[in-house]
């Protein structure tokens, strides 16, 4: 036991501790992070006025929807990615993190297109219906009835995309961008050593998504306190 013990504090010294490798999980940590929270801000944006135009009785906007979900859906991730890197963005000098947050919320936004949509139209057609013989005209009766109370609805699955979002930036590192995955790898191949530094990788992103499930489940307690059941 104490010879086991002994080698795993050595090897985790080595993978972590020598030459300061614990800085790449770090680094990792935050591009991870910053990625994660622009493409879910951007994502949030593309997909609501997706499912405006997929509500919309425009038939050009319905074909907007349609294309850009079809496209979105039935491609990979890291296909997109490359594209958006080295064929859109090839010729402008961005940040990669920046690039690779456009990426990630145009990908998120056709998800999240569907998650509104779904909860718009799961809201009473009664209160549309009050919205406007109170007045109020359309763009008023869903923006001040209709969103607030979709909202309630779609929280646990917009954080559940959230979520899957953050596991999917293990791919940037195919543009050479640096996050937990990545650091996980370089700290292998400068070891040669693959049980700690995957074991490491998985348990920050363990305790980073805990973190974010806690921190999700008391906001949707909070939205749902003036709920009557």
């Amino acid at each position: 036991m104490a010879e086991w013990w002994e080698s795993i504090t050595k090897t985790f010294y080595r993978c972590f501790i020598r030459d300061n490798r614990y800085k790449l999980l770090i680094t990792g940590l935050e591009n991870t992070i910053r990625i994660s929270l622009a493409a879910a801000c951007l994502g949030i944006i593309i997909g609501f006025l997706l499912a405006v135009c997929s509500l919309s009785k425009n038939r050009f906007l319905n074909g907007i929807h349609r294309v850009y979900t079809d496209i979105i859906r039935g491609t990979p991730s890291v296909t997109q990615l490359m594209i958006i890197y080295f064929v859109v963005f090839a010729t402008v000098n961005w940040p990669k993190w920046l690039i690779a947050s456009i990426a990630f919320g145009i990908n998120s936004g056709a998800y999240v297109s569907e998650i509104i949509r779904g909860g718009i139209l799961s809201v009473d057609i009664g209160q549309t219906e009050a919205g406007r013989s109170l007045g109020l005209n359309g763009r008023q009766t869903m923006f001040e009835i209709v969103v607030p109370q979709a909202l309630k609805n779609i929280f646990p699955s917009l954080g559940n995309e959230f979520i899957t979002l953050i596991k999917e930036t293990a791919i940037v590192g195919y543009i050479g961008l640096v996050d937990i995955q990545k650091a996980g790898d370089f700290i292998k191949s400068a070891t040669y050593e693959a049980f700690m530094p995957l074991i490491g990788t998985a348990i920050i992103y363990f305790v980073l998504i805990k973190l974010l499930t806690f921190g999700l489940n008391k906001a949707e307690t909070n939205l749902r306190k003036s709920d009557i059941r």
